[in-house]
């Protein structure tokens, strides 16, 4: 499992000032979205809530479990994940913790001409290098992992809307576009990621992605990927940060970690791991995992432990 960024947290509103301990919600209005920041400081079962446009939700404090009515069983609502409902899905929410740990959660409801015109806007002013790809949303990538960009997104939608400036919808709508950038970037990747061994032998990037996972062990360059893929070098590098939002060097080094993760967990030593997952060096293994992860491999395992 990939580690998720975390969006910034929002000071809690004392109860005092709460109109329901259930998703009591402030609201900011601006001309092609909505933010609804939700609070809930009360432990509850089966709480329905539905969007009347496309919606951006992300968690930011607290725990939910909940369900897509007919699309998904139960699952757990964390921070530094976000979820895309689409208009008229009905989310059913337990809040099992707020009674000692309130949950938070942003939705943004962004209005579905502004998310047509954004797209259209890019497929014919910026279509992406690779000719197999355009810019999209996908109705099957609905459940997130933030990345660092996503995340720093979210965040800045956020500023803006608590900030006293005379320019917000002009600067949301600025910042709505970088975000619907954001989210197709994450889609992409997390559905190549899925997918790759269904079209890897019809689509570059999942083919790209199996040499990868299949090799993890060797040396791979940039350079090599590239030719794979029937690219130049630089028109790679930027197709596939254009697709996925990080480089490909990024996407190698998070692959290494996250197969390092799985051989940490049966307790394997951290310089079996790290020559397992392709690190020469196990001092610069235990760096990267660091930068990556938050910890160490060794507090990685003892946490583990901790845990059982």
């Amino acid at each position: 499992m990939k580690r998720k960024s975390l969006l910034d947290p929002l000071k809690l509103r004392a109860i005092k000032d709460l109109n329901s301990l259930v998703e009591n919600k402030k609201s900011y209005t601006y001309n092609n979205c909505e933010l609804d920041i939700y609070e809930t400081h009360t432990s509850i079962q089966n709480v329905s809530l539905k969007f009347d446009n496309f919606a951006f939700t992300g968690m930011i404090r607290g725990k939910k479990e909940l369900r897509i009515a007919n699309k998904t069983d139960k699952f757990e609502y964390l921070p530094g994940e976000s979820l895309i409902m689409l208009p008229g899905e009905e989310m059913i929410i337990d809040f099992p913790e707020a009674d000692t740990s309130p949950s938070q959660c942003i939705a943004l409801s962004i209005d579905r001409n502004f998310i047509k015109g954004t797209v259209d806007y890019l497929n014919g002013y910026f279509p992406k290098i690779d000719t197999e790809s355009q810019w999209k949303f996908s109705d099957e990538c609905f459940y997130l992992f933030n990345s660092p960009s996503l995340s720093a997104a979210t965040n800045n939608i956020l500023r803006i809307a608590i900030e006293n400036n005379s320019a917000k919808d002009f600067m949301t709508d600025l910042a709505l576009k970088e975000l619907l950038i954001r989210i197709m970037q994450t889609q992409a990747r997390k559905y190549f990621e899925t997918n790759f061994l269904q079209y890897k032998n019809v689509n570059r990037f999942a083919s790209i992605i199996d040499y990868i996972k299949n090799n993890i062990r060797e040396k791979i360059s940039v350079d090599g990927l590239a030719k794979l893929a029937y690219m130049s070098k630089s028109n790679f590098f930027r197709a596939f940060k254009q697709e996925f939002g990080i480089s490909p060097n990024h996407f190698i080094l998070q692959e290494r970690i996250g197969q390092a993760k799985s051989l940490l967990r049966h307790q394997l030593p951290v310089s079996e791991a790290a020559y397992q997952t392709g690190f020469s060096d196990p001092n610069y293994f235990i760096k990267a995992f660091k930068e990556v992860e938050g910890v160490t491999p060794k507090h990685f395992q003892k946490d583990l432990l901790l845990k059982k």
